[in-house]
């Protein structure tokens, strides 16, 4: 199943955790959208920045 990840928000006032979890899923910009697999681990990320980004089931 892919799923399918946009960032939505800036990580200006995020902590040092939330920023490094937008950059591990390669995520530079606002409005940038990526497609993984669906995984427990992408699942744990999202969890983290999960007010920063929009989800969608592809």
């Amino acid at each position: 199943m892919k799923v399918k990840v946009t960032l939505v928000k800036s990580t200006i006032s995020c902590t040092k955790v939330q920023k490094d979890t937008v950059a591990a899923l390669g995520l530079r910009k606002i409005g940038q959208v990526k497609e993984f697999n669906d995984s427990a681990t992408l699942q744990g990320q999202l969890k983290v920045v999960s007010h920063l980004v929009k989800v969608e089931n592809v």
